[in-house]
């Protein structure tokens, strides 16, 4: 298996490991619960990453809303560029984001293309799950 996970997550991530160069990803709630992460990474330098994607997060909203002279934004994604490769943080409609790191040769046109799919599948999956009744049933 190539992540770690807390619940059913694993196909979430495994696809984005198979873009070149990617090294890892971390699945996690946008208050920086990990919920799931690859073997690259140890639980807690995954939680660790979690914690600062989490601020990252609402740092750039903040920076978002401020340009924009709002009182408030959302991100779409969050691009960091070092000299030893490229994080990109994508937030879901649902209240989690899927975080990835590659190496500084990873494309990251190609990076950005597989993560934001798994992100609209991740939506999908909920949409699904949230058509049952509060009751726990399937709708009639």
């Amino acid at each position: 298996m190539t992540s770690r996970d807390t619940g059913d997550t694993a196909w979430v991530l495994e696809p984005i490991l198979e873009v070149p160069h990617v090294v890892a990803a971390v699945l996690l709630t946008r208050d920086g619960l990990v919920t799931g992460y690859t073997d690259a990474l140890t639980q807690a330098s995954a939680e660790r990453v979690a914690a600062i994607t989490s601020t990252v997060q609402g740092a750039c909203r903040t920076a978002a809303a401020a340009f924009a002279d709002l009182d408030r934004a959302e991100v779409r994604q969050v691009v960091i560029e070092s000299d030893h490769g490229y994080v990109l943080i994508v937030p879901t409609d649902h209240g989690t984001c899927v975080a990835a790191y590659g190496d500084e040769e990873v494309r990251l046109d190609l990076l950005a293309h597989r993560v934001h799919s798994q992100v609209a599948r991740l939506g999908e999956k909920a949409m699904a799950a949230a058509a049952r009744h509060a009751d726990g049933g399937a709708p009639a």
